[in-house]
């Protein structure tokens, strides 16, 4: 009988390293209601958005991504001649071929990774951190750059106001490496899943290649089903929900964030409990808001190292993840 060698695994993963990258083209709530029905005042209320950055129509998304990569890598303390892996999540590529991951790998300096997108939307980041943590652990890989890169801004309908107003373009990005011991294991189980029956409530329309959504459809859908996930993501990682510092749910929704918040507390999560509001400047990103905030909230001051974060992403497909994390 034949018998197959699998390569050494080690305990597990951890975050080496952050970066993020934004247009520099931002873009108000007064600006948008000079091109629709709309106002501030509505937009603050309804998703808690006071500005977003929406790129120039020059900028590729693989551009912004290479550019978070890039910072993340260089956070990590590593070269690019160090990564072994390049994973983009993305739903926003302009066409499905070629990629973003090899393209991107391409203008980081990385030679000849594993390279490949994944597409859960919203949930996207998680879950490619979640299949990064599982290469390293397995022995797959050594060093894997994970990247939420997005340019939605070219999927959207401008006179529509129930996407124009929310949604925006950037990139996060993370380098995992392996964990010395189960001490130093720095990401968690994933808690994932999907609700097929629901995918038509965030769609690309036919007719204009438009993103669509029902929008109170999936709040009423996230604010019910999010926080269960959460709540497992904590129990997998063998935690409580007063073992986290840090909630970075997806910025889906200002209001949607306060309210699985609010039920995380109602179990347990301290009040004193940091929650990402990234939304109210950066706008709903899909993909790349979770390492957006990552970065944004490390920068001031409000995420350290050792924190423990827990992760959450959700969106179209309908597809959900979550995880918890050790902050570098």
């Amino acid at each position: 009988m034949t018998q197959l060698r699998l390569a050494p695994s080690v305990p597990g993963a951890r975050i080496l390293g952050l970066g993020s990258a934004q247009p520099e083209n931002v873009v108000t709530n007064d600006d948008l209601a000079q091109r629709m029905d709309t106002n501030d005042a509505w937009i603050r209320d309804r998703v808690g958005i006071e500005s977003r950055r929406i790129a120039e129509e020059g900028t590729l998304l693989v551009d912004m991504a290479a550019e978070a990569g890039a910072l993340a890598v260089k956070d990590s303390g590593l070269t690019p001649a160090d990564i072994d892996t390049v994973i983009v999540a993305t739903c926003t590529m302009p066409t499905p071929i070629p990629n973003a991951a090899a393209q991107t790998a391409e203008r980081i300096g990385i030679s000849a990774p594993g390279a490949f997108d994944v597409n859960a939307a919203c949930a996207g980041f998680c879950f490619g951190m979640g299949t990064a943590a599982d290469l390293v652990r397995g022995g797959s890989a050594k060093n894997v750059l994970v990247i939420g890169a997005e340019k939605l801004s070219d999927w959207l309908d401008w006179t529509d106001r129930s996407t124009a107003i929310i949604f925006a373009d950037g990139a996060g990005a993370a380098v995992l490496g392996p964990a010395r011991d189960e001490a130093a294991v720095g990401v968690g189980p994933l808690a994932w899943g999907s609700a097929g029956d629901m995918a038509q409530t965030i769609r690309i329309k036919p007719d204009n290649n438009a993103l669509a959504q029902e929008g109170q459809a999936v709040f009423r859908w996230a604010t019910t089903k999010i926080a269960p996930v959460a709540l497992r993501a904590v129990e997998l990682a063998g935690l409580t929900p007063a073992d986290i510092d840090v909630f970075v749910p997806h910025q889906a929704n200002l209001r949607i964030v306060d309210a699985v918040a609010k039920r995380l507390r109602k179990e347990g999560a301290r009040e004193d409990m940091v929650v990402a509001d990234d939304i109210r400047h950066s706008g709903n990103t899909s993909s790349a808001s979770i390492p957006l905030a990552l970065d944004h909230m490390r920068a001031d001051g409000r995420l350290r190292s050792g924190d423990t974060a827990l992760l959450v992403g959700f969106g179209a497909g309908l597809s959900y993840a979550g995880q918890v994390v050790v902050c570098p």
